[in-house]
């Protein structure tokens, strides 16, 4: 008799995911090598103005940042990938060290070691770890003015008590006299933000698709992209854009020895982004231990960086 596979961490959440009532995919699973290439070509299309916002507002604002992080401190930056942001304000701020977070050793240090010969005057340090566990500072770092920053609006992609949590622990990390330096998508026109998510290229629809080759290889399993298609809208009610793959025919699969199937119509969630009015924002930092002390905009109100100081 055949010992019964064991089934990975990975392998065990997507099935789950997949035979739920109403299927879903963790937005991680976006992230093989080709999705991260789609990721940095949609941060450069027309429709998708958040990364280059938020990008300006750094540029623009750097000096005044660093009258809210003081030179000398340590920036810890949480899911760092590149490290490219965080070059827009080093000069300005000039912090003692830069200690930037990722799970993939070799990219982080290659991104690290970059930054090293730009910033030679830096000490720089990186933390490899999984995202989703606590961050542990070096011991030398931890006697340190330490403020993060978190760009992007990544923030946007937690669930609403997931991102308490996630900011709480944050407060706990930089203790009583640090800070946050915080990215955060502001409420607009829905119309706005579905072109950004449906652009004219189709660039995001393939990077959503493509999360169901990432899945095909954890599983095994075989299926068919040209059977799915790409929707996101904007949720009114949760002040979210939503991602979903829709199921255009009905579909029967075998996954690891589980039966799957797909009616026509029916769609995997794949992706949350809440968007944030500046009310929203204050309660948010208020409810987790911080103050809101300052916020940069755009000249349009699209985007949002925050300064949050601890409470």
């Amino acid at each position: 008799m055949l010992a019964e596979k064991i089934l990975t961490t990975e392998q065990q959440e997507l099935i789950a995911g997949l035979t739920a009532e109403n299927k879903y995919i963790n937005p991680k699973y976006f992230y093989d090598k080709k999705g991260s290439e789609l990721f940095e070509e949609i941060t450069q299309l027309d429709e998708y103005y958040p990364t280059r916002t938020e990008r300006s507002i750094l540029t623009q604002y750097a000096n005044e940042i660093s009258d809210y992080v003081p030179k000398g401190s340590v920036i810890v930056e949480p899911g760092a990938g590149a490290c490219e942001k965080i070059q827009l304000i080093l000069e300005a701020v000039h912090p003692k060290a830069y200690l930037p977070q990722d799970v993939s050793r070799r990219f982080l240090q290659q991104a690290a070691g970059r930054l090293k010969d730009k910033f030679k005057w830096l000490e720089i340090e990186p933390i490899v770890s999984d995202f989703s566990k606590p961050l542990v500072i070096p011991q030398r770092y931890q006697a340190d003015d330490l403020y993060v920053f978190y760009p992007g609006s990544t923030v946007g992609n937690f669930e609403p008590e997931n991102a308490k949590t996630f900011l709480s622990n944050m407060r706990k990390l930089v203790g009583d006299s640090g800070g946050m330096l915080i990215g955060m998508d502001l409420q607009k026109e829905s119309s706005v933000i579905e072109s950004a998510y449906n652009d004219a290229k189709g660039v995001t629809a393939e990077f959503n698709l493509n999360m169901l080759n990432n899945v095909n290889r954890h599983l095994d399993s075989k299926l068919d992209l040209q059977k799915f298609s790409h929707k996101a809208f904007y949720n009114n009610e949760l002040n979210r854009i939503e991602m979903h793959l829709i199921s255009n025919e009905d579909q029967r699969y075998e996954l690891l020895n589980n039966e799957l199937h797909f009616a026509q119509g029916e769609t995997i969630h794949t992706e949350n982004s809440y968007k944030f009015s500046l009310d929203c924002i204050e309660h948010l930092a208020e409810n987790t231990g911080f103050k809101r002390v300052k916020t940069w905009m755009d000249k349009d109100e699209l985007f949002s960086l925050n300064f949050f100081q601890s409470a």
